[in-house]
């Protein structure tokens, strides 16, 4: 990949890292439940989940999600109901925070680290506004006379490195409110609060259209 192309692909990575949506928010979540460590596990299932989404476009299924309408609804439909599962999940919650080294009350309620990391994977992994942005912005980077897989490698690792930052950072940002969230009132204002928005951006992917490209 030519220089000038990998760093026009990185500044277009960093904007789309930066742009609110399911993996911010679910960041965000993590952090203040749990803390910036524990939350390192969830970010690793999003950059997995980006990576999936990655090289299923680049390989060209992406474009046949996108041009079929029953697939594509399906894929849709699965990840809007999941983050709508997860935030009602979340909003539900009696489970407070736990501290970065702690076993909190957030820790016996059940989320392992397995569990993060397996949620991170399937928000990312079913969201149809990734798969959107793929499919639109990966051609305008690949060059059809160069090899495709060492281009798709590139992308891959420039894009996880650029979303691992950006997502620890939406994470620390959140973890650092910690102490506002102590008492029984603040934690069900919080759970109900990041339930909410969980649940918002699931409806909202209802309504994402096969011919307009978004942000994850």
């Amino acid at each position: 990949m030519a220089l000038d192309t990998w760093t026009a692909y990185f500044l277009a990575s960093i904007l789309i890292a930066l742009s609110p949506g399911s993996g911010a928010v679910l960041a965000m979540s993590h952090g203040l439940s749990f803390g910036m460590r524990r939350t390192r596990a969830t970010i690793a299932g999003l950059q997995i989940g980006l990576v999936v989404i990655l090289l299923v476009a680049g390989a060209g299924v992406g474009s046949l999600l996108v041009a079929s309408e029953l697939a594509f609804s399906v894929v849709k439909i699965l990840g809007a109901a999941y983050l709508i599962y997860i935030g009602w999940a979340q909003w539900r919650s009696s489970n407070g925070i736990a501290a970065d080294g702690e076993a909190g009350v957030a820790d016996a309620g059940g989320l392992s680290a397995k569990r993060r990391f397996f949620t991170g994977l399937l928000t990312n992994v079913t969201n149809p506004k990734g798969i959107l942005f793929m499919v639109a912005v990966l051609p305008q980077f690949i060059s059809p006379s160069r090899p495709l897989w060492p281009q798709l490698l590139v992308m891959a690792v420039t894009t996880v490195a650029v979303d691992t930052v950006v997502m620890h950072g939406y994470a620390f940002a959140a973890s650092r409110l910690q102490t506002l969230f102590r008492n029984a009132r603040a934690i069900r204002l919080q759970n109900r609060v990041f339930g909410g928005m969980l649940m918002a951006v699931g409806a909202g992917l209802f309504f994402v259209k096969r011919s307009h490209a978004a942000a994850h």
